[in-house]
């Protein structure tokens, strides 16, 4: 599998995931949390084309405390401690899956609130390992994010991009966040929608 480096045109949204700046609030903060259920087209350009539905369900957003923990693990202690801090958090923010399968957890999302009503919500969990791979402590366990973006419209409308085995690291400098994918594509979500 080749390595591809990238920084997604979202690295300043998904950097929010571990951005170091303050952010405008979310909904985080109403007494009963807001759920969210979005319906999207997928489609995989990178181990041949391949495409379907994706349903993504937040169930709550993450807590401000929870984001400054997350923060706080990836600064101090790099990835490992990032990915040990999400497989904490409980409950699950929600669940992404295909319409023939089970859903899997999500342990953070985080939105991003626009002036004109339009948002950014950054999703993050761990990825998916099966049995083989973690036996052989295959390469790939070096990748084990997986990062959604989508960019939603007033409406409930948008579009997104997902990366599956995924690694997070700072830059030189150490003032942004650089994702690595391993071999794959990122994923593009198109027709996202809010259902009602």
């Amino acid at each position: 599998m080749s390595r591809s480096r990238f920084i997604l045109a979202a690295a300043a949204g998904l950097a929010a995931v571990l951005a170091i700046a303050s952010v405008s609030a979310q909904d985080t903060k109403a007494e009963k949390p807001k759920k969210y259920t979005f319906t999207a087209f997928a489609i995989n350009m990178g181990s041949g084309p391949n495409a379907g539905v994706v349903d993504i369900a937040l169930e709550r957003l993450s807590s401000d405390e929870e984001r400054a923990n997350l923060i706080a693990a990836f600064m101090e202690k790099g990835q490992d401690a990032l990915l040990t801090a999400l497989q904490k958090v409980k409950p699950r923010v929600g669940y992404i899956r295909t319409p023939n399968s089970l859903g899997y957890d999500l342990q953070y999302a985080y939105r991003f609130v626009n002036a004109d009503g339009s948002s950014r919500i950054v999703i993050a969990t761990d990825r998916r390992v099966g049995f083989l791979e973690a036996s052989r402590q295959a390469r790939t366990m070096d990748y084990p994010f997986t990062l959604i973006e989508m960019r939603i419209d007033k409406d409930g409308n948008g579009e997104g991009r997902m990366a599956a085995g995924t690694k997070i690291s700072k830059s030189k400098d150490g003032k942004s966040v650089e994702l690595e994918n391993y071999g794959i594509s990122p994923v593009a979500l198109n027709k996202i929608h809010l259902l009602k």
